[in-house]
């Protein structure tokens, strides 16, 4: 009964301990908010800063890259990981041109925050 005990005590002290210490930078940034972050100048700012590559238009690869971006409290983008991608170059450009863009922050109850946002980019070839 004794060490049930120490084994109770020990598994309450560790709860609290892994929500003060994360494991990740990932469980920093919220999944969602009261008003999500968006690109500051609209996502045509994130869409005229892709430079389409010339491996995948050669290829023809078209489709979409779905991306994680981690948004700090100031709206700046500290991460950026490719979920599904497509390749020929494609991902690495989606990748750029989301790390140059600013964001109006993530906010819960008018507080700045750090949110995670999916975000699918479209590649397509036109005629």
């Amino acid at each position: 009964m004794k060490n049930l005990l120490h084994i109770f005590i020990l598994f309450i002290l560790i709860i609290p301990l892994n929500n003060i210490f994360p494991s990740g930078k990932d469980e920093l940034y919220k999944p969602f908010a009261q008003v999500m972050p968006e690109p500051k100048d609209g996502i045509e700012n994130i869409y005229g800063r892709i430079k389409y590559p010339s491996e995948a238009q050669k290829a023809g690869v078209q489709g979409k890259v779905y991306l994680l971006i981690y948004i700090n409290e100031n709206g700046d983008v500290d991460d950026v990981k490719v979920l599904k991608g497509i390749g020929a170059g494609c991902d690495e450009a989606a990748v750029e041109a989301v790390k140059g863009t600013k964001f109006n922050p993530g906010k819960d109850n008018g507080v700045a925050i750090k949110v995670k946002l999916s975000l699918a980019i479209t590649f397509k070839l036109t005629s």
